[in-house]
């Protein structure tokens, strides 16, 4: 009986995210090909593009356990899994060094080049209505969201009565009824804009300090 070839990586686990990429090893693709599996980013000419973008990943745990199964020279199998793991360290450093996501936030932007709208600070929603509408039936579509809510069970305990607590507390299927969809639930701030661009950064400045005066 030939001996299965046997790999301790006892001392080196990966957690469920970490996925390993492998160089051109003959032995180890002609397994890889039998068994229809492929490496996430691989780019080898003797695989189908096809393939790698429609297998799933695998990890080093699970290469190994498929190249014992399949009794790989024991110097080869050692070979391919410390290169596959030297892979997944890197990969897994890049991600630790990868800056958190940005955490984002509406605002509107008003034209303004006459100045004439005020001075003193505006909120207000983001919203849709059908393109083919007037936009002066938005605040008449809320009020029918409103009045449907007010008339459900959960809106005869806590009714709405502002426009505020409409867009905050209403769910959305009230308002798609009344064809119009709320993009933010909380007001968010309007700024003006004289709608030119600054040659210069101390002219952006100069112009922001305007604004906020």
């Amino acid at each position: 009986m030939q001996e299965v070839a046997i790999v301790d990586l006892s001392s080196r686990r990966l957690s469920d995210h970490d996925v390993a990429l492998t160089h051109h090893v003959e032995e180890f693709l002609q397994v890889l090909r039998r068994l229809k599996l492929v490496f996430g980013g691989h780019e080898c000419p003797l695989m189908r593009p096809t393939l790698r973008h429609a297998m799933p990943k695998i990890d080093v745990n699970q290469v190994a356990e498929i190249l014992k199964r399949n009794k790989v020279d024991p110097a080869l199998l050692r070979q391919v899994v410390e290169e596959m793991n030297l892979l997944a360290d890197a990969a897994a450093q890049a991600d630790d060094e990868k800056p958190p996501a940005v955490k984002k936030q509406f605002v509107i932007l008003v034209s303004d080049p006459e100045d004439r709208f005020p001075k003193n600070d505006f909120a207000g929603w983001i919203l849709q209505i059908p393109e083919n509408e007037s936009v002066a039936t938005t605040q008449e579509r809320i009020f029918k969201a409103a009045y449907d809510f007010n008339a459900s069970k959960k809106g005869r305990l806590l009714p709405v009565k502002t426009i505020g607590e409409a867009m905050e507390s209403i769910p959305a299927k009230h308002f798609k009824e009344a064809d119009v969809w709320v993009k933010t639930k909380t007001p968010v701030l309007v700024l003006t804009t004289n709608n030119e661009i600054p040659k210069d950064s101390d002219s952006t400045k100069s112009a922001r300090r305007h604004r906020l005066e």
